[in-house]
């Protein structure tokens, strides 16, 4: 059974991630070759490639080196991260579901992956050929405002942006980005009017918003945090059902008249699905150790990270299950194509 909100409690007890590979070793044992438990007890015998799908310095990098490093000292082998940046992350995705599947290979994924409506002609199916071993985390995100914009809280921006209908812009990084479909998902919810202007990443487009080149903008929290505090971006919104211990004074958009609205990014580790399931299992425990650190939790909790309350495949593929569902909807009804 899953929290009946997408992001879970911000209650933190022992983080229980470790749960995962009880349930998920019990359950493929029995079918599993006899030789498959001797290549994993062997495994792994050389480096480890985590493939990020983002440049280096976005958020999904970081997390990735994080993991990366706290992996290698459980697995007692080097695990680096290689940044495969392109198509809104569909590039990194596309080279791990075609590489070997033999554990070497593992994908840092976040949101975009749940959207493959979104996109034409991927190279890769995520239910068939993607294996869901972790969820990290989940990334809540903040809708921002210039000082200057005619919108000071989100009853501003739902009454603006009705009243004068494509008069307004928000900046995203990208078609298709996190930031992007966040905005498009409140913009269903509340029949709002704004004009889209995508940016090459979230970062351009944060910045827009503090030059005033445009109105407001989605951004991660850790990117505006400061700027926030400063007074040189106003917060109007947290996209998730529940505040960021980071900005706790900011409501979230359910709070503010949306009902049931939440959107978030989120981090997980995919292998290609042939990957034999002894191995999945090996590795599973192995991030469930790492998940247990105090060290990584403490630094992703400082990038605005909230963890999840186990963090299992299970969780995960029930996750990855309802996105699909929820931005097809959205893609649908918006009739958002990716450029």
């Amino acid at each position: 059974m899953h929290s009946p909100s997408f992001l879970p409690s911000l209650r933190r007890g022992t983080f229980i991630l470790a749960m995962a590979t009880l349930s998920f070793g019990s359950a493929v044992r029995a079918a599993e070759p006899a030789s498959a438990p001797d290549s994993a007890s062997a495994f792994p015998s050389r480096t480890i490639t985590l493939i990020s799908g983002f440049a280096p310095g976005g958020a999904t990098d970081v997390v990735a080196r994080l993991l990366a490093r706290q992996l290698s000292q459980e697995l007692k082998a080097n695990v680096i991260v290689d940044n495969k940046p392109g198509a809104s992350g569909n590039l990194g995705a596309a080279y791990v579901a075609k590489a070997p599947a033999d554990g070497y290979t593992m994908y840092l994924t976040n949101a975009v992956v749940s959207m493959p409506s979104l996109f034409k002609d991927l190279r890769y199916d995520i239910n068939k050929d993607l294996s869901p071993l972790a969820l990290i985390g989940y990334g809540p995100l903040v809708l921002i405002a210039n000082p200057k914009a005619p919108v000071k809280s989100m009853k501003d921006l739902i009454e603006y942006g009705s009243a004068n209908k494509g008069k307004l812009d928000y900046g995203s990084g990208g078609v298709g980005s996190i930031n992007h479909m966040t905005m498009e998902l409140l913009i269903a919810r509340t029949g709002i009017n704004l004009h889209h202007i995508p940016y090459k990443g979230g970062g351009p487009a944060t910045a827009a918003v503090l030059s005033g080149e445009v109105p407001l903008a989605v951004s991660s929290i850790p990117e505006v945090v400061a700027h926030v505090r400063q007074g040189t971006l106003v917060p109007l919104a947290i996209s998730t059902r529940v505040r960021s211990p980071a900005l706790p004074n900011v409501p979230t958009v359910a709070e503010t008249g949306v009902p049931g609205y939440d959107s978030s990014s989120w981090y997980g580790i995919l292998v290609p699905s042939a990957t034999p399931r002894p191995i999945q299992e090996k590795l599973t425990r192995a991030l469930a150790t790492s998940m247990q650190n105090k060290g990584l939790r403490d630094s992703l909790t400082n990038l605005g990270i909230v963890l999840p309350e186990t963090g299992s495949a299970a969780e995960f593929k029930e996750l990855l299950a309802r996105e699909i569902d929820k931005w097809a909807k959205v893609i649908e009804k918006e009739r958002i194509v990716a450029q």
